[in-house]
C-alpha cells in the first residue's frame, strides 16, 4: 500500500549530520552540486533572493549555512549583512576560510549552533533563509518557531527544501530517507500549515519538483561519468556503488512523482 507517510521519523540526530559533512560524503555533495550545495546553485539563490526582497539593508540569517556559498553570493551581489548558522564545525571552519579569501568577512559571520535552539536574541534578523537543508532538521515545527522568534516584525522567511510530494510505500520512505540521513521529509502543504500555525502569512509557495527530477538525473550523470574513477581511486568501489545505488533510488522516486522540492516565502506580521 502506498501513502503519504506522516508522523514518522527515523532516528537521525545532529551528530549524524555532522559525521556526514565532516567526511567524504560532504565532499561528494560539493563535487556534485558545487559549493552552494543545493539544487540549481547561484541561479536558484538569485531567484529566492528576489522573492525575499533582499537588498543592501537586509540582515539575513542563513540557517544550515554549510560552506557559506549562498552567503558569499548574496554578500557580493547585495552588500548585505549575513549570519550563517551551522552545526558542523568543519563547515564553519571552511566557510570562514573561503569567506576571508574572497574578502567578504566584513559582510558575513558564521556561528556554530543548533537550528532548534538558535543562539540569537528575538527580533534580530530581517530575513531567515534556507536552501535545501531543513530536511535534515528533526523538528520542523520547532525550527519554524525559532525562525519566527528571531525575525523582526515584518520580517521574511524564505526557503527551499526537499519534500515528499507523492504516495510511497513505507520501505521506499525508509530507503530514501536513510540514504540521505533525513529524519523525515515534510510536504509543501505541511510546511505551509506549520508556518500559518506559528503566525506567518504565506506570501508564496511553489512546487519545484519537475526541475528537481531533472537535477537528480544530472547529478546521476555527473556521478557516473565524471566522478566514478576518482571516488574508486581515492575511497573505494563500495563507496561509489553505495552512492550510485542511493542516488538511483532518488532518481526513480523523483521520476515517479514521490519526492521533489518546493519553495515558500512567508511574512511575520
Amino acid at each position: 500500500m502506498s501513502e503519504i507517510i506522516k508522523g514518522k521519523k527515523l532516528d537521525f540526530t545532529i551528530s549524524d549530520v555532522n559525521e556526514i559533512y565532516e567526511g567524504p560524503v560532504g565532499i561528494l555533495w560539493e563535487m556534485l552540486m558545487g559549493e552552494q550545495i543545493h539544487v540549481g546553485g547561484a541561479k536558484e539563490t538569485d531567484i529566492l533572493a528576489e522573492k525575499a526582497g533582499i537588498n543592501k539593508l537586509s540582515y539575513i540569517l542563513d540557517v544550515c549555512s554549510a560552506l557559506g556559498g549562498p552567503a558569499r553570493h548574496l554578500a557580493k551581489k547585495y552588500q548585505c549583512k549575513i549570519m550563517g548558522l551551522d552545526a558542523t564545525q568543519k563547515m564553519i571552519n571552511e566557510a570562514n576560510k573561503r569567506t576571508g579569501k574572497e574578502g567578504l568577512s566584513n559582510f558575513i559571520e558564521y556561528k556554530l549552533g543548533n537550528a532548534l535552539d538558535m543562539p540569537f536574541k528575538a527580533r534580530t534578523f530581517d530575513v531567515v533563509w534556507g536552501q535545501d537543508a531543513w530536511c535534515y532538521i528533526t523538528d520542523k515545527d520547532r525550527l519554524i518557531n525559532e525562525s519566527f522568534r528571531v525575525l523582526k516584525n515584518g520580517g521574511t522567511i524564505a526557503f527551499t527544501d526537499w519534500l515528499q510530494v507523492g504516495n510511497m510505500t513505507e520501505k521506499e520512505w525508509e530507503d530514501l530517507n536513510n540514504f540521505m540521513a533525513f529524519p523525515y521529509m515534510e510536504t509543501l502543504e505541511g510546511y505551509a500549515q506549520i508556518l500559518e500555525n506559528i503566525g506567518f502569512k504565506i506570501i508564496e509557495k511553489e512546487d519545484l519538483s519537475e526541475d528537481f527530477a531533472k537535477h537528480c538525473h544530472m547529478y546521476q550523470d555527473i556521478l557516473r561519468n565524471n566522478l566514478k574513477d576518482g571516488i574508486v581511486e581515492k575511497y573505494s568501489q563500495e563507496m561509489f556503488e553505495a552512492a550510485d545505488g542511493g542516488l538511483n533510488l532518488w532518481v526513480k522516486a523523483a521520476d515517479e512523482g514521490k519526492v521533489g522540492r518546493g519553495s515558500i516565502i512567508g511574512k511575520k506580521l
